[in-house]
């Protein structure tokens, strides 16, 4: 038996309805990745100072996937924050993460553009609800007595 004897024929009517169901399969496709990058994109993006200035002795801080790592072979030359200064950094809403040495903890940016953090840390930071988040302890043991730094500005 020949191939061109055992071929199927695929009239016109067939050939529109396989042309009707491949589009109907990609519709959605490309409405779906609109609608996700609409909504990646809508996100405002917020200016958001960090100060670590109170920490002694200097040191260099991060935010994981936003700043300059701290954890590179030299970190005199390495291009992450020092706590000398304070930065403003460029957030969206969603969640993050202050790196130290030292000192590491989870922190959110609302959605209107605010710091928020667990009341546990009150003792060594400070600017919830405000767009500056300020870090005051090198460590974040809980404390016992007295904090390790003045309360009186």
């Amino acid at each position: 038996m020949f191939f061109s004897q055992c071929r199927p024929r695929v009239t016109s009517q067939s050939w529109c309805a396989i042309l009707v169901c491949g589009c109907v399969a990609w519709t959605p496709w490309p409405g779906s990745v609109a609608i996700a990058e609409s909504r990646e994109t809508s996100a405002k993006v917020y200016s958001i100072t960090i100060d670590a200035t109170s920490l002694v002795s200097q040191s260099w801080w991060q935010v994981p996937g936003v700043t300059p790592s701290i954890w590179t072979y030299d970190p005199e030359t390495s291009d992450a924050y020092r706590t000398s200064e304070p930065r403003d950094i460029h957030l969206k809403p969603g969640n993050y993460k202050f790196v130290s040495f030292t000192f590491d903890f989870p922190f959110e940016i609302t959605p209107e553009g605010t710091v928020e953090y667990a009341r546990s840390l009150n003792q060594c930071v400070e600017g919830r609800g405000t767009r500056t988040l300020v870090i005051r302890c090198k460590r974040t043991y809980p404390h016992g007595g007295e904090p390790d730094y003045p309360l009186a500005p």
